[in-house]
């Protein structure tokens, strides 16, 4: 891709011509293979990238990838690997370098106008920078400069709940934990972190449910489930590596149902590219017996329709019921057997947009099965009624006491290497008095009591000028977080914004009246303390935590680790506190043995994460214990949702392309789903197309009305025909984030929904 950085162009003179080509070769296997060394060659990285492929995911000294949470294979492959986690790696292991020469020859202004990958694209930022107003320019600053600067900002707050602490998902355990007891002794609980944006709803209706916020599950279950669900999950591209479990899965017989409006590559088949003898004889396998298109948020009424089916058949075949487990286990069964009776067919099939009869044949698996998972993603999450849908789930698994054995249990999968370790150690804007209690008597502090604010109450309270200072730890908050234009403008308010980075990116030019640069270590380089090299650990979707070793010398002498740069903050902004901040960072496992006092499940940290493949958290519901007011496991009763439109609304979903990750775009291509030098499109069902006269490629503009009836649109995207459900589209986050309005979030949730925005599409004129 040329640099959208050196002059100004529209979008047609930057790229070669649009094209799609529907996709219909398996997922991974050669056109993986071929796309990574394309990648390794364009980023020049033709020894140190396969060198870190080496050590990538690998118990005995090896580095965790930065990319997605799926957990490390539990027999030690030597390449657990994927597409997406190569070219997230090689990525952070460029040669190219963002130094203070560069930032002298471009004033911040110019490189708002960059695109999001021109601005990644200029290397790994080297030294601390501050920003000067009267310049324009990002200058040099040192680091006891920077952290005075900040610190006396901190300081000068009239109340701390003036600034806000956001996590990214790529954070380490040990620096979560210290970031978040930093903020916590200034005296705030405003900790919004990626998970408001992706799956609290998962969180708070599996806390609801079994008294946790976790999936059951581990890898080792997924390998002997009779059947696996599989909902609003694109794995190809989000979750490479549970390609290798679905292929097993079907070479061993087990049942495969997808469930999503789109049929993704990852759906349909594979070729896994470790598996040498079928890469050699372009043998594939089949990732799916059953996939199911409901519309858009028509997911839980889908689900309500299996367990309808269940209940049907158990009134001629009680052994459709696990009812032992049902009477012994849970709570609340009658109401939700009364709630499904209550649901016509008719509802179940409008509502979810699918056959009543290929509803029953995904039943008839799922009551056929012995042992099922129900896995699931952004699909289920973003959307008003993601905690009733997640609730859902449960009960489905209830119904056949499919949850505490081997095989069985609901499985969330989170898209970001560590965000479920984030929240584990401590990254939560609603923390439990029972952990602060702990916090208190461990760590010496005060913790406020009173919750914070998560993301959009942030980006609100910018507005309203009551959050002062944004500390952005990783990630790139000013993309990821809806209604773009309102999210720049209240980070523009704030008197200081610090984005402690890897990479250039948009939330560095989108500032507040002053802003700092810290340049972090990346998870390859090796991490020198006075105790020598360091390891961080971080927790999997599935609980398991292990440790994460650099490899690579760091791209500058000036980089920080993230507990380094946590303890300079805090050291600067409480210089009366009794915590020792910088006895943590001279050797991590002092972190880690104050964790283990602090967190349940840490108990023998240091110990336990240096076993072979680390430890998987105690999880009492896995354990058939459940910590909710009844003790038991809690079915959910309510009624289907009506996500009705008007005539000639769609429903659209953001979605991720294939070759990105988050808000890092590698090019304008999405091999899986047949595009090719486009990002600014709009799939959309073929009679929609036609019923708008709009022909493949036609501009469109997309205007999307909020709840409080403001409207955001954008203009001359591509209109592209799909495989989607009729009244339904698709397109790109972050470029569809400006149509989610900040006032259209969940109120189950809290979190922007992303997955179900209300939207016209017409011709341009």
């Amino acid at each position: 891709m040329t640099d959208r950085g050196t002059e100004q162009r529209t979008d047609a003179e930057w790229h070669d011509q649009p094209e799609f080509h529907p996709y219909h070769h398996p997922a991974a296997g050669w056109g993986a293979a071929k796309s990574v060394t394309e990648f390794l060659i364009r980023e020049r990285e033709p020894i140190d990238g396969p060198r870190a492929i080496m050590k990538m995911n690998h118990e005995d000294g090896g580095f965790d990838c930065p990319g997605c949470a799926w957990p490390d294979d539990m027999k030690g492959l030597k390449l657990d690997i994927c597409e997406n986690g190569i070219k997230h790696v090689t990525w952070e292991m460029t040669h190219k370098r963002c130094g203070p020469e560069f930032f002298a020859q471009h004033t911040v202004s110019e490189l708002a106008t960059w695109s999001d990958f021109a601005l990644e694209d200029r290397g790994r930022l080297t030294e601390p920078m501050v920003y000067n107003s009267e310049t324009d320019h990002y200058e040099p600053i040192s680091w006891r400069d920077a952290f005075d600067l900040l610190g006396k900002a901190l300081a000068d707050l009239d109340d701390p709940n003036q600034a806000s602490f956001y996590t990214s998902g790529r954070l380490g355990n040990e620096a979560t934990f210290l970031y978040q007891l930093m903020a916590r002794e200034l005296g705030t609980n405003n900790l919004p972190d990626c998970s408001n944006m992706c799956h609290e709803a998962s969180g708070r209706a599996l806390q609801a449910a079994l008294g946790t916020g976790k999936g059951t599950v581990d890898l080792e279950d997924w390998e002997t489930a009779d059947a696996l669900f599989i909902i609003g999950v694109n794995a190809a591209s989000n979750a490479p590596r549970m390609l290798t479990a679905l292929a097993e899965a079907y070479r061993r017989g087990a049942q495969i149902i997808h469930i999503n409006p789109l049929v993704e590559a990852g759906a349909t088949k594979t070729i896994i590219p470790h598996d040498f003898l079928r890469m050699a004889t372009f043998k594939s396998t089949r990732t799916s017996t059953l996939n199911l298109q409901p519309r858009i948020g028509g997911d839980m009424a889908l689900i309500r329709g299996i367990a309808k089916a269940v209940l049907e058949q158990a009134e001629n075949d009680p052994k459709a019921l696990d009812a032992e487990f049902i009477a012994r286990y849970t709570a609340g069964f009658e109401n939700y057997r009364a709630v499904c009776d209550a649901t016509a067919w008719e509802e179940i099939e409008y509502k979810s947009g699918v056959r009543q009869a290929d509803i029953r044949k995904a039943a008839k698996i799922y009551s056929d099965a012995d042992r099922s998972i129900i896995s699931w993603c952004l699909g289920i999450n973003q959307h008003e009624h993601g905690v009733d849908s997640v609730r859902e789930i449960v009960n489905l698994l209830l119904l056949r006491g499919n949850l505490g054995r081997e095989g069985a249990g609901p499985s969330p999968v989170r898209g970001h290497s560590n965000v479920q370790g984030n929240r584990t150690c401590g990254i939560d804007h609603r923390p439990s008095a029972a952990f602060l209690d702990r916090l208190a008597e461990v760590c010496g502090i005060e913790p406020p009591r009173e919750h914070g604010m998560d993301t959009v109450r942030t980006i609100e309270a910018m507005h309203r000028d009551e959050v002062k200072v944004f500390v952005g730890m990783g990630g790139n908050f000013a993309s990821a977080a809806p209604d773009t234009t309102y999210t720049y403008a209240g980070l523009q308010k704030c008197d200081l914004t610090v984005q402690v980075s890897t990479k250039l990116n948009r939330s560095h030019v989108i500032h507040g009246r002053r802003a700092l640069i810290l340049p972090c270590l990346g998870r390859t380089e090796k991490d020198h303390q006075k105790a020598g090299v360091q390891s961080t650990s971080v927790e999997d979707s599935m609980s398991m935590v292990h440790l994460s070793v650099g490899m690579k010398k760091p791209a500058s002498p000036h980089l920080m680790s993230e507990p380094a740069i946590i303890a300079g903050i805090a050291r600067a902004a409480l210089p009366s506190s009794s915590t020792p901040w910088s006895w943590y960072v001279e050797d991590y496992d002092r972190i880690r043995d104050t964790m283990a006092k602090v967190l349940n499940g840490f108990e023998d940290f240091n110990r336990r994460v240096r076993l072979p493949l680390g430890f998987r958290i105690k999880q009492p519901a896995r354990e058939l214990i459940f910590l909710t007011p009844s003790g038991r496991a809690e079915f959910s009763a309510v009624a289907l949702p009506d996500d009705s439109t008007t005539p000639g609304t769609l429903i659209l979903a953001t979605v991720r392309s294939h070759d990105q990750w988050n808000t890092t775009i590698y090019s304008d291509d999405d091999r899986y789903r047949g595009v090719k030098n486009l990002r600014t499109l709009v799939f959309m069902n073929e009679q929609d197309m036609a019923d708008r006269g709009i022909k493949e490629f036609d501009d469109v503009d997309i205007v999307a009305t909020a709840r409080d009836g403001s409207t955001r649109s954008l203009r001359r995207y591509k209109a592209i025909p799909y495989g989607i459900p009729r009244g339904n589209a698709a397109g790109y986050m972050p470029e569809m984030n400006v149509l989610c309005a900040i006032g259209d979030f969940s109120t189950q949730s809290d979190q922007p929904i992303m997955k179900n925005v209300k939207v016209t599409v017409e011709r341009s004129a």
